[in-house]
């Protein structure tokens, strides 16, 4: 009887201390990723955050970093605890900083995802991909954030990759930015190649057409699944609850479109899941097969022995995604 009786205490204790928890959570950083100038992003988001603080009663606050790696890090040790990210960096979010995908963005034509560009200035003289591909010894090369997924992993498997080729050898320099920073690094012919997407030419068509008239576009990505948006799970059940149907609800008034619409022209969003990451973790997977497979380096053992560890692991994937 005394250790029942202890063990119901106990219980009771977690579950009080689960009570006062969610009553304890006074603010939210709400991680956003660096695809461009900060003062850009908050102007874009923090009307977004404000009305997320009064749905929600809790302070939401924008954590503006200037790299994926510097968001990821922030919510692995809950500095952090909503966040943007592509899906790439949302696979390492999740993995590495105990967190779950709870909602996706929808376009606002509808498109259910969007697309990575191999980029170039129209006075470059560059007018293919097999140019690329054959001469880039000759060139400079901009490359998105290392966990980006329409500006590093993509372009990096769909281009690179399946052409037996490394982006870090091939070309005379490679560098690293956001996807601004290599699209004005085109146009202002400092490389003349680099990565970009689709968000970042429809935003110039609308703000600065006469820029985009100026790039020319030699590779397009197949689609790529629309941005999720990821929480930590030891936040309480009740107030992800309240965060996520924020996000689905959001829309609902000409202010809040028009809040939506300078946020990558979105339409709204929609309830998601970690599925939703299934075919990019499909795609890194592919990339690292293709990397062994072509490793002269490594004993056949080896290889054998990794190749069939990814494959493993692929088939798996191909499970969860039935």
């Amino acid at each position: 009887m005394f250790r029942s009786m202890k063990a119901l205490l106990a219980v009771a204790a977690i579950t009080l201390g689960g009570i006062a928890h969610a009553q304890e959570v006074k603010e939210l950083n709400f991680g956003i990723i660096a695809t461009e100038k900060a003062g850009a992003l908050k102007q874009m988001w923090e009307p977004f955050l404000e009305d997320m603080s009064k749905a929600t009663g809790v302070k939401v606050n924008g954590f503006y970093a200037t790299d994926y790696a510097g968001i990821i890090e922030a919510q692995r040790f809950n500095k952090v605890q909503i966040a943007w990210y592509g899906n790439k960096s949302a696979i390492e979010a999740v993995d590495r900083a105990s967190s779950e995908v709870f909602a996706q963005m929808i376009d606002l034509d509808g498109t259910p995802g969007y697309y990575s560009y191999l980029i170039t200035h129209k006075d470059s003289g560059i007018t293919s991909l097999d140019q690329v591909l054959k001469n880039g010894k000759d060139m400079t090369f901009g490359i998105g954030d290392p966990s980006s997924t329409s500006g590093t992993l993509v372009p990096s498997y769909y281009v690179f990759t399946l052409n037996n080729l490394d982006p870090k050898t091939h070309f005379k320099v490679m560098r690293s930015s956001n996807h601004e920073g290599n699209f004005l690094a085109v146009l202002n012919k400092q490389v003349d190649v680099a990565t970009s997407n689709s968000e970042m030419t429809q935003k110039m068509k609308e703000k600065a057409p006469e820029k985009l008239e100026q790039i020319r576009i030699l590779w397009t990505s197949p689609l790529i699944p629309r941005d999720p948006f990821v929480y930590r799970k030891d936040l309480p059940a009740d107030l992800k609850k309240k965060i996520q149907d924020f996000f689905v609800a959001y829309g609902k008034d000409a202010r809040e479109k028009e809040n939506l619409k300078n946020m990558y022209r979105l339409a709204g969003f929609k309830a998601s899941t970690d599925a939703q990451l299934l075919p990019i973790r499909q795609l890194e997977l592919f990339k690292d097969r293709k990397k062994y497979e072509i490793d002269a380096n490594m004993s056949e053992a080896d290889k054998k022995a990794k190749l069939a560890e990814i494959d493993a692991k692929l088939a798996d994937l191909a499970k969860q995604m039935k």
